[in-house]
């Protein structure tokens, strides 16, 4: 097996599937000396650790205030706003400061690549007080 057929294995995602959030919903409020719970949704595709190559699968990347989506060609890059969760997690605590702040998840496959057709959760914003 070559470099390209590594790359291209779990890519493709089917017509049906949908990443969501359960919570925070949109525009929802937060104090901030709590921490907040975000629950990962995903419907007709299941979840896996990163590294793991099944079929139809993927983890979770959870975007914070970014401007604009990184590149859906390439790996989906790691910072202090777009946060891993290769090992399968489908729920985190955040902290985050006062003030407005946009939420969005993007699933990967084994290799951090979003997949084909990719699968993007609605723009949440969320208030902490």
């Amino acid at each position: 097996m070559g470099d390209d057929d590594l790359l291209t294995i779990n890519r493709i995602s089917p017509e049906n599937a949908e990443l969501y959030f359960i919570q925070p919903k949109d525009g929802e409020v937060f104090k901030n000396d709590k921490p907040i719970i975000v629950q990962f949704g995903l419907r007709g595709m299941g979840v896996a650790p990163a590294g793991v190559a099944i079929a139809e699968t993927g983890h979770h990347h959870l975007l914070i205030n970014q401007r604009s989506l990184p590149d859906l060609l390439k790996p989906i890059p790691a910072s202090a706003e777009i946060l891993h969760f290769g090992g399968g997690q489908t729920e985190a605590q955040l902290t985050l400061p006062s003030g407005k702040h946009t939420l969005q998840l993007l699933l990967g496959n084994q290799y951090h690549l979003p997949h084909i057709p990719p699968l993007i959760s609605e723009l949440i914003t969320i208030v902490v007080h």
